[in-house]
């Protein structure tokens, strides 16, 4: 079976129709990805800015990361279930849509930039974790991040304007 053949299958599920025809469950779920993906690059974006020496910079970076990543990985999560349930309502259209498809090319690049961040620059973070500047490749790093996030949000916000407004019950507004 193709990807666009599962893609068909999920959203023609009862649950995948129950929110695409449901007047409130497609802009619930679009609501809670929302607030949760702004939670998410909120909390990126202080830990990368710290990494650049743009804010907190009397702050250890150990401490903000402690602080900031709970956040981010529970609204990751609760972005990640929230998008799910948006996706199935018409998977066919999402799988074939260019800007979804950058998006998670993009989610992709941030994640595999996040691994190599914490496996070979963060894993001596003792070394500069206050009062040393970071190192070039964490303000890399954090660079990509803020980069690829940044892209992430736009291109979430390009699948609004590049799949055809279908959502909700059929026949109503």
């Amino acid at each position: 079976m193709s990807i666009m053949g599962i893609a068909q299958w999920i959203q023609a599920t009862v649950p995948a129709q129950a929110i695409s025809q449901s007047a409130w469950m497609f802009p619930a779920a679009e609501t809670i990805h929302v607030i949760a993906i702004a939670l998410v690059v909120g909390s990126i974006a202080v830990l990368d800015l710290r990494l650049l020496g743009i804010s907190w910079t009397q702050r250890p970076i150990t401490e903000i990361a402690k602080e900031v990543l709970p956040w981010t990985w529970s609204s990751f999560g609760i972005a990640a279930i929230a998008g799910s349930v948006m996706f199935i309502s018409a998977a066919g259209k999402y799988i074939a849509d260019v800007p979804f498809q950058l998006k998670f090319v993009l989610l992709f690049l941030a994640g595999v930039n996040m691994a190599v961040f914490h496996r070979f620059t963060y894993s001596n973070v003792a070394l500069w974790d206050h009062g040393v500047p970071p190192p070039r490749a964490a303000k890399i790093a954090a660079a990509l991040s803020l980069t690829f996030w940044v892209g992430v949000v736009t291109c979430g916000r390009l699948v609004s304007f590049s799949i055809e407004n279908q959502f909700g019950p059929v026949g109503g507004s």
